[in-house]
């Protein structure tokens, strides 16, 4: 038996059909196509850091449970007493270790759609039936749509991000808690965007039975780190902690968020200048033309058709003038004809505008 023969014995045809997650390469160009804190640490705070880094003991294991940065983690999100933490290697291995559960149950993933992608990926590739929850025409909840899939799907665990990615908008509250008080399914709200928006979730986890919180350190300048967090009741965390790997969050990792919630005034005030920057970028955008949807989030969607100018011509465009952005085009359908730019620095969303202005006025 051959190579081939033996891999499709063993790999299951979901994954052999698909491919690995595409990161493109950015070396050289200006980044605003993944949702990061453009800004990095300042030059005083990187030498602290690096010393704060060079006495980890890295010959040793991870502290597993994360000790020495649960209280202040707690103290920053203005943690009810009531709630618990378990802490990933980025938000991806806690949608994994949620998703790990339902292998077998018969119990199916939901989440709305469009919406973050590893949601459907990670349901496929662990073998769990995946359901889309549809949306309405201002892509928030469609209430009775929602009802009608989740009667008929059995799901075990419901995704919703808050705000959406990519669409950047907040679903209404009252229409979640109804989904919320109408499901026995596990309701996890994804709050990755959370320093960018007043919109605050967390209480519900207190609130109702089924429903945690997740959270990361990505969005706000820890991209690097991959650190992720869940939020629920502690009888909710107990259980998800039987089936997290140990030391699954680093020396390197903890130190890093340690040293950097010392120092949060620099992390929420590069947020405020991020969510001022969005506010600028969007108007920007408008001025030349293009259709900006309302975003929470650190990015912003926006449509080309009124510039009549192709979505994929642009992004291309923009792409050979060292400005790189997401091109959500042939993505969904929904999505025909959009792009996703990350909100950068001011001086790169400059250099976004001159790029642009040179390919609407024909520099092709």
């Amino acid at each position: 038996m051959n190579r081939t023969a033996y891999i499709e014995r063993l790999v299951p045809a979901t994954v052999r059909s698909g491919a690995s997650y595409p990161v493109p390469n950015s070396e050289g160009m200006i980044k605003l196509d993944a949702m990061e804190n453009p800004y990095p640490w300042p030059s005083d705070l990187q030498a602290e850091f690096a010393t704060a880094l060079s006495q980890c003991a890295l010959n040793r294991y991870p502290d597993p449970k994360g000790a020495a940065i649960r209280e202040p983690l707690a103290t920053w999100l203005n943690l009810p007493s009531s709630l618990d933490l378990l802490f990933g290697n980025g938000s991806d291995e806690i949608i994994g270790l949620l998703i790990s559960l339902l292998i077998g149950s018969g119990r199916s993933v939901c989440a709305p759609d469009p919406s973050f992608v590893m949601f459907r990926v990670v349901a496929e590739q662990y073998g769990v039936p995946f359901h889309a929850l549809p949306l309405d025409d201002r892509f928030d909840v469609d209430l009775d749509g929602w009802r009608a899939e989740l009667e008929t799907k059995n799901p075990g665990v419901i995704f919703v991000p808050q705000p959406n990615n990519p669409t950047g908008n907040l679903f209404d509250p009252a229409r979640l808690i109804q989904v919320i008080e109408s499901t026995d399914a596990l309701v996890v709200i994804d709050e990755a965007y959370t320093a960018f928006t007043d919109s605050d979730c967390l209480n519900w986890a207190a609130e109702y039975p089924n429903v945690v919180v997740m959270r990361t350190l990505s969005k706000v300048g820890l991209a690097g780190a991959r650190f992720g967090l869940l939020i629920g009741a502690p009888d909710w965390i107990a259980e998800f902690d039987k089936i997290r790997l140990p030391y699954n969050i680093n020396s390197l990792t903890q130190a890093a968020v340690k040293y950097a919630l010392t120092h949060a005034e620099v992390l929420e005030s590069q947020s405020q200048a991020i969510r001022s920057e969005r506010v600028r970028l969007s108007a920007l955008l408008g001025d030349r033309g293009f259709s900006v949807w309302p975003s929470e989030a650190n990015f912003v969607v926006v449509d080309t058709s009124p510039v009549a100018y192709d979505a994929r011509a642009l992004f291309e465009g923009l792409k050979a003038r060292g400005v790189l952005i997401k091109c959500l085009d042939g993505s969904h359908p929904r999505l025909k004809g959009t792009l996703r730019i990350t909100v950068g620095q001011p001086s790169e969303t400059d250099a976004l505008m001159a790029a642009l202005d040179q390919l609407l006025a024909g520099g092709r």
